[in-house]
């Protein structure tokens, strides 16, 4: 009884020790098969890259599913498991990839238009994924990787 007791207060303070088997068993029923996971990634993979569906600043989980044509649950499966990113991960990954690109080459534009640009609604939400991502502010970054350019 005590060491049962132990492992029960040691699961509240190192969850982490039981994440694996807990991904595992979250998914254990929902049938997604290898070559549809492939297949889902990639679809995601060209929504983003391609089509740069991330620009929406409405896009959420059950937008990308439509827009890919697969179940939400099947893709929230392949993010979790197969890209390693929860969906809002990726999408600040893809916008702030975006964000620097445009900081760097387009030095006109302002921030402000830099963060409705790749689908932003809120300066708070960029200015935390961008240092997030950089370690630095939109206009550090501008400030400093401009320096080198020149």
């Amino acid at each position: 009884m005590r060491k049962l007791i132990l492992d029960i207060f040691s699961l509240r303070r190192a969850p982490s020790k039981y994440i694996g088997t807990s991904m595992a068993c979250k998914y254990v029923k929902s049938g997604l098969t290898l070559q549809e996971a492939i297949d889902i990634r990639e679809k995601i993979r060209h929504a983003f890259e391609f089509d740069k569906i991330y620009k929406s600043n409405t896009l959420c989980l059950n937008d990308l599913s439509a827009y890919i044509n697969k179940d939400r649950y099947k893709v929230s499966q392949v993010l979790n498991e197969y890209i390693s990113k929860n969906f809002y991960s990726l999408i600040n990954q893809y916008r702030i990839a975006e964000a620097k690109d445009l900081l760097l080459n387009q030095p006109f534009l302002s921030v402000k238009a830099v963060m409705y640009e790749v689908g932003f609604n809120s300066k708070t939400s960029f200015y935390s994924a961008f240092k997030k991502e950089t370690g630095v502010c939109p206009n550090d970054f501008r400030s400093l990787t401009g320096s080198f350019a020149s």
